[in-house]
């Protein structure tokens, strides 16, 4: 019998402070079901960099040099199939809050044991959300909260298209799936799906497949019969 062995979880770094990557680097190099993509220590170097095309999982510092990485995330997502998942040493949960809001995967401190962090990764590879009950709660209230904005709901859903309302329905039943697994499903290009959920993120005014996620699950959208 041929014993089938699992894909390594493809990760790159990317941290400004190179005594920071150093450690990383061997971290996730020495993790059993991790292999290390790549390592940059600007939001420019990874994406000139050609093994960052390659990740499976991007980790991310929120402060490079000065920059919140976040603003950043709206690009990554477009260009990338990687999930993002924020190590930060800020406990500032407004910042944290604002990175998963424009769709980053999860957050960890760089305070936390380093078990953690491996743990975070794997998690968020698999398609699953990394980040403190409150904090989620704080987010479902901001996506949720007064049924006052309705009005403008009910216009910016009925600003969709029919095919973006499938492409959606897509993204909630492959929740955290990567994006060619959407794509296949609906029978579209990667790039197609790309340009079909920039449409989609400015109609309805979110950021990224999280929120998107999110909202349309809060409202029923997307939800065309198979």
């Amino acid at each position: 019998m041929i014993e089938v062995t699992e894909r390594p979880i493809r990760v790159f770094l990317v941290d400004d402070h190179r005594a920071t990557l150093w450690g990383l680097e061997r971290l996730v190099g020495a993790a059993q079901r991790m292999q290390l993509a790549g390592s940059a220590t600007s939001v420019a170097e990874l994406l000139a960099s050609p093994e960052s095309r390659e990740a499976d999982v991007i980790v991310i510092d929120l402060d490079l040099g000065g920059h919140d990485s976040s603003d950043s995330f709206a690009e990554l997502l477009a260009t990338y199939g990687a999930k993002v998942l924020v190590l930060t040493g800020a406990r500032d949960l407004d910042a944290h809050r604002r990175a998963v809001m424009a769709g980053a995967r999860g957050v960890v401190r760089k305070e936390e044991p380093v078990d953690v962090l491996l743990r975070a990764i794997e998690k968020v590879h698999e398609g699953d959300v990394w980040v403190n009950r409150a904090l989620i709660g704080d987010i479902m209230n901001m996506l949720t909260g007064s049924k006052k904005a309705a009005a403008p709901d009910d216009a910016r859903i009925a600003s969709l298209t029919p095919k973006e309302q499938e492409v959606i329905g897509a993204v909630v039943r492959h929740k955290g799936a990567k994006s060619l697994v959407i794509a296949d499903d609906l029978g579209i290009s990667e790039h197609t799906l790309r340009n079909h959920l920039t449409a989609i993120y400015h109609k309805l005014e979110v950021h990224g497949r999280l929120e998107l996620y999110l909202y349309a699950k809060e409202r029923g959208i997307g939800t065309v019969a198979q």
